[in-house]
């Protein structure tokens, strides 16, 4: 029996699986590495930790199995710079990192940022590779004079694997140097920022081949070109065409869909990247602190209690919480309002409020915030009526909370099979490049499948009202976030 294998770059650890060409994961191994922050605000790890983690844990998932192709998908946005040799320059810095605020304006002066937009479907974010590029070309010159290589933290791992340097065109999308339309690098960014282009990989479509492993008992073993981490993820729920939409319930909150051509929010509050599958795009909204709130209103007011212990007596309080309100931007936010300087609030607190009134807010405030990120991506073509949403991520294992999201966006939730995440979309992507299956639609039509349906219920049209009031307070409340 052939095994599909998928190594997954995360921030925290690699997570590798084999999975059969009908879809049934085989083994998992996972190997984790630390994350180094030298300065408040920095974020930055080692790509040799990457590479030790993900050998290990490949050469554990594949052993006794004839491995038919890999996929790869990872962590996006990261700099991994290399010399002429192919030698790590300086550690990576992350997609979390928060240090090149000033470079982000920069970018949006000398493109414009209407220009950038619609370029690249997003505006200049922090987290993003091109502001790493003039961080570092500004604070650390005699690093970026030894720059040869630009590659992003899976292509890296691929790199050490078959020794080819490439990378696909969903994880080009997040460097913010990408024809999001095109599905190529491009010139005009890449010119306005004075930065070569010989320095960037090719970009494949994620099913491609991108090279072969070079060595060891997997040589010859097609390699195919992966998806950053999201794009991987919503394959590995079914989210390969226009039609069902993915939501991660998880410390961020993610909604994704795909489309059939390339649409982008003007003000770049959705991000539009090109998708996994070859000729489709998607829209993906990041909401910092989704399930991350409940995590802190457990860690603040009920130290070590179980989260059903929290959440079960949430039930008994009337839709909309007895006008308490909650906003979820304890880490500001990126969607719908890209402001670091949000703040997460309770509003409308009285005596007569409970920690159950407490609990139902929070998961309220995740549900309307989820909802304005579907709101924006309604103007792009996402079908507001009959619309299925895939739902993952440890919030939904709240049956309280399924009920309260269906209620609000007014859709049908259903989970899958797949709980691997976007190590699961990489192994799909991987049975494409080895020939398994003809195309990514098609390996997801023979592996996924649906269950556990939550269907919109009578609160839907409370929630409708109480979503209008929930609109007006972030941007009520803004100037005071500014200040503080």
């Amino acid at each position: 029996m052939r095994a599909l294998v998928a190594i997954d770059v995360g921030t925290t650890g690699v997570k590798a699986i084999a999975i059969d060409e009908q879809g049934k994961v085989l083994a998992g191994a996972e190997r984790g590495y630390v994350l180094s922050t030298p300065q408040p605000g920095w974020a930055e790890q080692s790509p040799e930790d990457w590479w030790a983690a993900a050998e290990a844990a490949l050469a554990e998932v594949s052993a006794g199995r004839e491995v038919a192709g890999i996929g790869l998908s990872g962590q996006m946005h990261g700099l991994v710079c290399l010399d002429a040799r192919d030698r790590v320059i300086r550690p990576a810095i992350l997609w979390n990192d928060q240090r090149t605020a000033a470079e982000c304006t920069e970018i949006e002066e000398r493109v414009g940022r209407s220009r950038l937009i619609e370029l690249t479907g997003n505006r200049a974010l922090t987290g993003f590779t091109a502001p790493k590029l003039l961080w570092l070309r500004r604070h650390e010159p005699d690093a970026y004079a030894r720059i040869a290589h630009v590659m992003l933290p899976k292509d890296y791992v691929r790199l050490r694997l078959t020794g080819e340097r490439a990378t696909d065109v969903a994880d080009a999308s997040g460097t913010l140097l990408f024809d999001v339309a095109g599905r190529r690098w491009s010139d005009e960014v890449l010119g306005a920022l004075e930065l070569p282009a010989a320095w960037l990989p090719e970009a494949l479509e994620s099913p491609a081949i991108s090279g072969t492993v070079r060595s060891g008992a997997l040589a010859g073993v097609p390699v195919a070109a992966g998806a950053g981490d999201q794009a991987a993820a919503a394959l590995g729920v079914g989210v390969d065409r226009p039609g069902p939409v993915s939501v991660v319930l998880g410390t961020s909150g993610v909604v994704l869909a795909a489309l059939p051509a390339y649409a982008h929010d003007p003000e770049a509050r959705v991000h539009a990247f090109c998708h996994a599958v070859p000729e489709r795009w998607h829209l993906m909204s990041v909401m910092l602190s989704a399930a991350g709130s409940l995590r802190w209103l457990r860690d603040t007011v009920a130290p070590g209690l179980p989260y059903p212990a929290l959440v079960e007596p949430a039930a008994a309080v009337p839709a909309g919480s007895d006008g308490l309100w909650f906003l979820p931007y304890l880490s500001g936010e990126r969607s719908p309002h890209p402001d670091p300087l949000a703040r997460g609030a309770f509003v409308g607190l009285t005596v007569r409020h409970t920690r159950a009134h407490m609990a139902r807010a929070v998961l309220e405030g995740v549900a309307f915030g989820l909802k304005d990120s579907f709101q924006l991506m309604a103007s792009a073509g996402l079908p507001s009526e009959k619309m299925q949403v895939r739902v993952s991520g440890g919030g939904v294992k709240s049956g309280l909370w399924r009920q309260i999201l269906a209620d609000v966006i007014g859709a049908t939730l259903v989970s899958t099979n797949s709980t691997e995440g976007a190590a699961y979309g990489a192994a799909l992507l991987a049975s494409v490049g080895a020939g398994v299956y003809p195309d990514v639609q098609t390996a997801c039509k023979q592996t996924i499948r649906t269950s556990d349906a939550t269907e919109p219920g009578a609160q839907s049209s409370d929630y409708a009202h109480a979503y209008e009031l929930y609109g007006g307070l972030y941007p009520a409340l803004k100037e005071t976030f500014t200040r503080i």
